[in-house]
């Protein structure tokens, strides 16, 4: 049951949402015009890229989508606007919240500021943050990952597969959190073929530059690699990724998506062949999960991380060439249960 006083709030508000978001970044349809017994659920702010990214923000989407559909309650979900500050992410976070909805999620870390502050304003409110664990408070949940796991079981696959022993890494943005992916998956390749070479490229020092949201950098980056002999390479760039599929697919190598199951996004689709896997984070579930706990009256709260054993980070099995490759998933199962023992501590930095 939702609670009496989130009902309250969100009944006043229904005819402000479209005024109020219109001023703080672009609305999608997700919302409908009704909400069962005037209540209001999940709401969601993109990160760079947005809806359609067919990566992290899709991901969001999807578990958005499934409370929606399971709790049949009224959702929002919310387009960034572009050279945006802290202070605009924290007024989208504010005015969701304000029309009602609870939970209230900002998709990746650049809403860390903004999460803080809105939580903060609006302590009855529970909010989540995905990808950064530095926000502590009592109606705040850090939705964090294991992202070097995946990476790992990534380099696995890619040292198994190559035959020019060069593989690629193509970073959105030289952050931190990007910094996972790429060590877990130089170690994966190494611990695997050490004669194997890791070319990588970060595509800018900023997100504001773009670096996620921009495939022609990203196609441009996996075609200099792929100039250097790389016959894999594995993005961790959001929307820029789709760049490094293309590419992959124009030289006949091999491309590893990234946080969706990129071989079955339908906007690739015409590159699905050359996409051999995805290390996978499961962002939908991690979203609904959040939302299912508040509506069940038990809010998450603090850090909580997918991993491996959780079974919210892997990688896809889509395609059948790399699903029936028997050496291939031999090796990766054997690794996968020694990251989860902790025989192999993965490295993230």
């Amino acid at each position: 049951m939702r609670r009496i006083s989130r009902i309250t709030v969100a009944g006043a508000a229904t005819a402000s949402l479209a005024l109020a978001l219109s001023a703080c970044g672009g609305t999608s349809t997700s919302a409908s015009s009704e909400s069962k017994d005037g209540d209001k659920g999940l709401a969601i702010a993109y990160d760079v890229g947005g809806k359609g990214d067919q990566s992290f923000n899709d991901a969001a989407y999807a578990g958005l989508e499934q409370a929606k559909k399971e709790f049949g309650y009224d959702t929002q979900d919310v387009e960034p606007t572009e050279g945006e500050t802290d202070a605009d992410k924290e007024q989208r976070l504010v005015s969701l919240a304000k029309q009602g909805y609870n939970p209230v999620i900002g998709v990746g870390y650049a809403y860390a500021t903004a999460v803080k502050g809105a939580a903060e304003k609006f302590p009855d409110t529970t909010f989540g943050i995905v990808d950064d664990s530095t926000v502590e408070a009592k109606n705040v949940t850090d939705l964090v990952f294991s992202e070097e796991e995946a990476s790992y079981l990534a380099g696995v696959a890619a040292a198994k597969t190559t035959k020019t022993n060069t593989v690629g890494f193509v970073g959105g943005v030289d952050i931190p959190l990007i910094h996972k992916f790429q060590a877990g998956f130089e170690q994966g390749v190494k611990d695997t073929n050490p004669q194997a070479k890791v070319l990588t490229q970060y595509l800018t020092q900023t997100a504001e530059e773009g670096g996620f949201a921009s495939p022609d950098k990203g196609k441009s980056a996996a075609e200099g690699q792929i100039e250097k002999k790389a016959d894999v390479v594995y993005a961790a760039a959001g929307l820029s990724g789709q760049g490094v599929i293309e590419a992959a697919a124009a030289n006949k190598v091999w491309a590893i998506g990234v946080d969706s199951d990129q071989y079955n996004q339908e906007a690739l689709a015409k590159y699905k062949d050359s996409i051999l896997t995805s290390a996978m984070k499961d962002v939908a579930k991690a979203v609904y999960n959040l939302a299912k706990s508040v509506e069940d009256g038990k809010p998450e709260t603090g850090i909580v991380r997918g991993d491996l054993k959780t079974g919210e980070v892997g990688l896809s099995n889509s395609n059948p060439k790399f699903a029936d490759n028997a050496e291939v998933q031999e090796a990766i199962k054997t690794a996968k249960e020694k990251i989860i023992s902790g025989e192999i501590k993965v490295k993230t930095s």
